[in-house]
Parts: structure tokens; C-alpha cells; sequence
């Protein structure tokens, strides 16, 4: 039987829609637009790219744009004047610093900066404290918009066995405590694992994130498993993922394709990270 073939674009696509009905319906109560800043410090072409499909997103869902470019030789004080400067303005929602910054400045430190409130990356130590934790607050937007692929997709989650090949900063731990909050029983791989295909295939749920062109084989996949592949790795034969999509499909029950799986969740889930910010300060201003 064919796997289910997980549509991220389409998922993404439904999770922007409703993005803007919500910022629609605030605008006929006269609420206010939410405000996304971003910051991009430099010129590097491909953050440069990925900054601009941002704000572009923001506008098509009806939100305030603000695009802070800094010159490349901008010191660390001139961004984080910049970075409370935002935290303060109450159009701003969520603030954006785009990674990575140019050599001599500390993008993590930079990035701690950012008021919980307003980090719609969910990255920050106090947000990453709060995931956790299990306490309330904004969640990183890949592992986030990977909850919602399996949830669109009817994929079981409590009870399952999940195992995450990759231990990022950005996917693989915050991804751990996003499951565990949902009742997955989790591994997490990584470089000294010992015998990593045979722990992959343990798993219900086999979420790959390493950066290494079809690391994963078909025979590391467990029969009916579903499989999320984050990879993305350019390649003279166009983009490929992490995984051996042709094989693992012939296995799987249901796999991500790259490009269009988890990709285009990111955008999304930053869209839907910042209405729920300004959502949260209504919230606590009203109670």
C-alpha cells in the first residue's frame, strides 16, 4: 500500500488562512494589526532571502511589517539598543533576529535579549526554560509546525514510540519536549548512538534532522512508520532530504516529501507564533 504522502505546503497554506480570518476578525473589533520586527544584520544573500519570504508572508495575512536592516559592522551595542528599542514598542508583537549574524557579534546572546513576550522564534533560554518546563509560552517554529503535520495527518502521538535522529538546539531537543508534552515515549540520536539503524527502527514516529544527504535507508524505517524528514541538503540534482524517500516510502505508512513537508511550516508557524503573542498580552492586560 502507497504511504501517505504528508502535504506540508498544503497544511501551511490552511494554517496561514486561518491566520488571516483571525487578523481579519480583529480588524472588524478594531483591534490591532499584530506587528512583527525583524532584524537582519548584514548582507548574506540566503538571509537576506529568508527575511524578505517573512515579511512578504506578513503581509499577505494582514500583519505590520517592520524590517530593521543594520549594516554589517554594526557592534553588539547597536543591536541590542535596537533589540530593547522593539521590546518597548507596543505596535511590535514579535521580534525577529535573523541568524546567523556576521562574525564578531554573539547571535545567542543577542537573541536572549528578546522579551520572552515578543520571541516568536521561541528560541531564547527563557523560552526554551518554559517548553521544558511544560509552562506556557512561545514554541519553536519547526518543531511546533512538525506537532501540527501529525495532527493534520491523523498521525497518533500518545503512546507512540518517537525517535528524533539529530540533538539541535533549534529541532531535535525543543521536538523531545513538544512529544513528551503529548505522551510520545522519545529517544533522541545522535553521532554516538550505537547502532543507530536498529534504534530507527523502533520507531512509530522517526523524525530525522542531521543535514546529511539520505542518511536514513529504507530498511532503518519500521513497517507502517511515519517519518518526518527535516533535511534539506542542495544537491546537483535539486533539493533532497535526509531520508532515502524512494525506499523509505515503499515502508512507511506515511513520509514527508522534500521540498513541501516540513519546510513550509516554519513561515507558518512563525505567523501563528506572532497572533498568539499579541493574543497573550490582550490576555494579561484584560485579566
Amino acid at each position: 500500500m502507497a504511504p501517505i504522502v504528508i502535504d506540508g505546503a498544503s497544511i501551511a497554506g490552511a494554517i496561514r488562512s486561518e491566520v488571516a480570518d483571525a487578523v481579519a476578525e480583529r480588524d472588524r473589533h478594531g483591534l490591532a494589526k499584530p506587528g512583527l520586527a525583524t532584524i537582519l544584520v548584514g548582507e548574506d544573500p540566503a538571509s537576506a532571502v529568508y527575511v524578505a519570504n517573512k515579511i512578504k508572508a506578513c503581509s499577505q495575512v494582514g500583519f505590520e511589517g517592520f524590517h530593521h536592516a543594520l549594516p554589517a559592522d554594526s557592534n553588539f551595542e547597536a543591536v541590542e539598543a535596537l533589540i530593547e528599542q522593539l521590546n518597548s514598542d507596543p505596535t511590535v508583537s514579535g521580534i525577529l533576529l535573523q541568524l546567523p549574524v556576521p562574525e564578531g557579534l554573539d547571535g545567542a546572546a543577542l537573541s536572549a535579549l528578546i522579551s520572552p513576550n515578543k520571541d516568536v522564534d521561541g528560541l531564547t533560554p527563557a523560552s526554551a526554560g518554559a517548553l521544558a518546563l511544560g509552562r506556557p509560552g512561545l514554541r519553536p517554529c519547526t518543531p511546533a509546525g512538525i506537532i501540527e503535520l501529525l495532527d493534520r495527518t491523523a498521525i497518533q502521538i500518545s503512546g507512540s514510540e518517537a525517535v528524533i535522529v539529530g540533538r539541535s538546539d533549534l529541532v531535535g531537543r525543543p521536538l523531545a519536549s513538544l512529544l513528551l508534552e503529548r505522551d510520545a515515549t522519545v529517544t533522541i540520536c545522535h553521532s554516538r548512538t550505537i547502532d543507530l539503524p536498529e534504534v530507527c527502527r523502533r520507531a512509530d514516529i522517526l523524525i530525522v534532522a542531521v543535514g546529511r544527504p539520505e542518511l536514513v535507508a529504507a530498511d532503518w524505517v519500521k513497517p507502517g512508520a511515519t517519518v518526518i524528514d527535516v533535511g534539506i541538503n542542495r544537491t546537483d540534482s535539486g533539493l533532497i532530504g535526509d531520508v532515502d524517500f524512494a525506499g523509505a516510502s515503499k515502508v512507511a505508512g506515511a513520509i514527508t516529501p522534500v521540498p513541501g513537508g516540513v519546510g513550509p511550516m516554519t513561515i507558518a508557524m512563525l505567523l501563528r507564533n506572532t497572533l498568539l503573542a499579541v493574543e497573550s498580552v490582550e490576555a494579561r492586560v484584560s485579566a
